[in-house]
């Protein structure tokens, strides 16, 4: 069984009648992150992707924005490749001379739920965080249909899900070839992010122009900014999202859609990227 699942017994009732059997769970393990062989963050997650987990967190931190800048990532001093195996609960990601290593008061000062991902910062003032890549300026567009066919498609790629039925998912979309170019899934929302956006990171395929970001939950403050961090100008839902994530959205200039379920969605912020199928076919009409 893979690492990411466990199995238990569990005790089935339904109309008066009990039936004793294995169950699959989704697995949720304690995760320590270090830079440079100090602790930044204790993060509850799925213990899958865990390099690519630590180096989309230090992306939405704001202290890497390239794979250049990172040195290599470590299970307690075994190299990220294709001999290392994913078998432990704490990685270090060293980064490269000259990289500016993130200041003590940075550390985390309590453990990271699955469900909280800016847990531990002392004010508000902690939170907001520059990004190197603005999206305001990208020129994407999407049709009605694309959007609505997002959550659809996320679902299909959605296999520890259909085993377990406990885990986000994140997926990350190429707006001009319709692709899903990658799925994660975790315990937690913002994990299931941060392990899309470090695996775009180590491609080197950051800013994410010209891409959307697809949830499974809602969209918070914290997704939101997590896909800023890494230049997405498009984040949907399945739910609502904050107050401040529509803040945020509005004062980067991304497009942010919510409740996309069905027929329908809500646009909170840059409709101008999403347009109506009928106009999608006119601006493809040669003039």
């Amino acid at each position: 069984m893979a690492r990411s699942e466990s199995r238990v017994r569990v005790v089935r009732v339904k109309a008066g009648e009990r039936d004793a059997r294995a169950d699959v769970l989704a697995a949720e393990e304690p995760l320590e992150i270090r830079v440079n062989g100090r602790r930044l963050a204790v993060t509850m997650r799925t213990p899958t992707e865990d390099f690519s987990l630590a180096v989309g967190f230090l992306l939405s931190e704001g202290l890497i924005g390239a794979a250049d800048e990172v040195h290599s990532v470590r299970y307690c001093g075994r190299d990220f490749g294709p001999g290392a195996e994913e078998t432990d609960n704490t990685v270090d990601v060293v980064l490269r001379p000259g990289v500016q290593a993130p200041a003590p008061e940075m550390e985390r000062q309590v453990l990271m739920s699955s469900a909280c991902g800016l847990c531990g910062r002392t004010s508000i003032e902690n939170v907001r965080t520059q990004s190197r890549f603005p999206v305001d300026g990208d020129p994407m567009q999407v049709t009605e249909s694309f959007v609505l066919q997002m959550p659809e498609v996320l679902r299909e790629r959605q296999k520890v899900f259909d085993r377990t039925g406990g885990l986000h998912a994140a997926g990350l979309f190429n707006t001009a070839t319709g692709e899903l170019v990658a799925v994660r899934e975790d315990v937690g929302r913002h994990n299931a992010v941060d392990k899309v956006l470090g695996w775009a990171l180590l491609e080197g395929k950051l800013p994410l122009s010209g891409h959307a970001l697809m949830v499974s939950g809602r969209a918070s403050f914290e997704l939101t900014q997590k896909a800023m961090m890494a230049g997405v100008p498009m984040l949907a839902s399945v739910s609502a999202p904050s107050s401040l994530a529509v803040d945020l959205a509005r004062e980067a200039g991304m497009t942010l859609a919510g409740f996309v379920r069905g027929d329908r969605f809500v646009i909170y912020a840059g409709e101008q990227r999403i347009v109506a199928d009928a106009e999608a076919v006119l601006e493809a009409e040669p003039r």
